[in-house]
């Protein structure tokens, strides 16, 4: 059995000295890459050099962590380094969009080792998406010269609400064929590892506040492109709900749109009246030539007035929104990505009119409200992510030392 401290496991009258959930908790130490000898190792933990030493070997082992280099000496050999061995193993990536499936294999830091994209609509189907995932990971890891035995786990993002618990899209509006789709256990037959299923906004939130705002513990992300979403980081934390729909802002009435259907079957919801696909059939309906999101960037870009105006007030609407989810969240940053994001300062400026207008002073103060650092890249940079953090966790990490044992 195994103390509350995790120190040491007794089974049949001996001690198992690896006491694997304190190997965990040594590999979390390693975690940030800092090299750290034995002896500091020791220092930190409270634990024998020899204990540190077992525990050390297991996670090399597991390809978790690796010998870094020499300590300087102070006087006799110099001691071993130890760290995380970030190219240790590897993670699987994939960011599902509307209109594109994007993966990419990456180490233990979320540094992008190879990635491949194709345009595949969601609308296609579970199967037609996941069998490309499916392959093109294995090619991905066999271009990089990785088997399946190095792959840690799979994180997945859709353009959905997902039951978290489950990884499984629930009623998602333009996922046809998806609903309740086990895609977890569809790529489980390959890969064999843990699959993590989330909601694409969800995920791009991760990769942005990662890689871009590692110091931002209150920061909104925001979604603009087919539809609009956000997702919501509080306390350094993602934030997904009860259900997992924490931050499914595109389906807010706004009253400005109160007779504008959806095809969530309501009305005056926010993504009826400012997501991409609702301008590009208003640039259509006056007799300009826009079928998608890029068509009114392209437009805006190009100077039409009417366009530009068009995406002002789809930022002054998504401002009254975000609006309340300031009064109720006090984020730090919001980030608004997207496809419709690339139309420069004209929807930044439509959310900064309203949200500093209408917000107390005092939420506002510091807030910045700017465009993504990440832009595309911020999906399957998240996914991985998600990856990450889910392999490289106490529990999950406990459970391999057990494993190997």
């Amino acid at each position: 059995m195994t103390d509350v401290s995790g120190e040491m496991t007794v089974e049949s009258g001996h001690v198992n000295p690896l006491g694997s959930s304190a190997t965990s908790d040594l590999f979390q130490i390693l975690r940030d890459g800092k090299p750290r000898t034995r002896t500091e190792l020791a220092a930190i933990t409270g634990l024998a050099r020899s204990t540190i030493g077992l525990r050390i070997d297991a996670l090399m082992r597991l390809g978790l962590v690796g010998a870094i280099g020499d300590a300087v000496s102070t006087g006799g050999r110099p001691s071993a380094q130890f760290a995380l061995a970030a190219s240790g193993r590897v993670v699987l990536g994939v960011d599902v969009g509307a209109s594109h499936v994007r993966a990419a294999i990456s180490d233990l830091t979320g540094r992008i080792l190879a990635e491949e994209a194709a345009p595949i609509p969601v609308s296609e189907g579970p199967e037609r998406v996941l069998s490309w995932v499916a392959a093109t990971g294995t090619g991905l890891l066999e271009r990089t010269g990785r088997t399946i035995d190095d792959l840690l786990a799979v994180g997945i993002g859709v353009p959905g609400p997902v039951e978290h618990s489950t990884g499984r899209p629930a009623n998602p509006p333009i996922m046809p064929g998806w609903d309740r789709f086990d895609i977890p256990g569809r790529l489980q037959a390959t890969f064999a590892v843990p699959v993590l299923v989330d909601n694409d906004v969800n995920i791009m939130a991760l990769g942005e506040r990662e890689l871009a705002w590692p110091d931002a513990s209150h920061l909104i992300f925001v979604k603009v492109a087919t539809g609009i979403g956000s997702g919501v980081i509080s306390g350094g934390l993602l934030q997904r709900g009860a259900q997992g729909t924490a931050g499914d802002i595109g389906h807010v009435y706004v009253a400005r749109g109160k007779d504008v259907p959806c095809h969530c079957g309501n009305r005056g919801c926010l993504e009826a009246l400012a997501s991409g696909r609702a301008l590009a059939k208003a640039m259509t309906a006056s007799g300009l030539e826009a079928g998608s999101s890029q068509d009114v960037v392209d437009l805006v870009k190009a100077g039409n007035l009417e366009a530009i105006q068009a995406v002002r007030q789809a930022g002054r609407d998504i401002g009254e929104v975000l609006t309340t989810c300031v009064s109720l969240i006090n984020p730090s940053a919001i980030v608004i990505g997207g496809a419709l994001a690339q139309a420069g300062e004209h929807l930044i400026a439509g959310v900064r009119e309203v949200v500093y207008t209408r917000s107390m002073p005092l939420a506002t103060e510091h807030l910045q409200i700017t465009q993504s650092r990440v832009g595309p890249d911020a999906g399957v940079l998240g996914a991985c992510m998600l990856a990450i953090h889910h392999a490289l966790s106490p529990d999950r990490v406990e459970a391999m030392v057990l494993g190997a044992a």
